[in-house]
């Protein structure tokens, strides 16, 4: 059998699992993501069908889920953190490229995570006496202090 899980960082499945290879023919089955209103073994059933036609070995199916891109949400937003070594600049635009997955999230509520996991003590201060609570408003002041720290 595969190595296990622990000796593959990030992968949670033996090498066995993830030797199996989609074959070269394979389409996405158009199955509809599970939304919690409808029985759930219906739904699998469903992906069990497709994958039967399809003819999925059982490490294919395993793979299934893992490969699926999931929706960012508000929350990812909260998880992101200005790294020790990381500049503002380089911080905002990794929060930014984030942000963008994140369908309608409000202005207050991208402000509000940035803030959270922001490092740069000196623009936190600068914040915590002149709160920005929208997004763009923030935006503009990060883009001045960045500027006056390039100059």
């Amino acid at each position: 059998m595969g190595a296990p899980a622990e000796e593959q960082p990030g992968i949670p499945f033996t090498e066995e699992v993830m030797m199996d290879q989609l074959p070269a023919n394979y389409r996405t089955p158009a199955i509809t993501e599970y939304d919690g209103t409808t029985d759930p073994q219906e739904h699998l059933s469903r992906f069990e069908n497709a994958a039967l036609l399809h003819r999925y070995t059982d490490g294919i199916k395993c793979q299934f889920a893992s490969n699926k891109k999931h929706r960012k949400t508000e929350l990812s937003l909260f998880s992101i953190r200005q790294k020790e070594e990381e500049s503002l600049k380089e911080y905002l635009l990794r929060f930014n490229m984030v942000a963008l997955e994140v369908p309608s999230v409000t202005q207050k509520v991208n402000a509000g995570a940035f803030v959270q996991g922001l490092m740069d003590r000196d623009f936190f201060k600068s914040l915590a006496k002149k709160p920005a609570t929208k997004f763009d408003v923030l935006l503009a002041r990060a883009a001045k202090y960045i500027n006056m720290l390039d100059a």
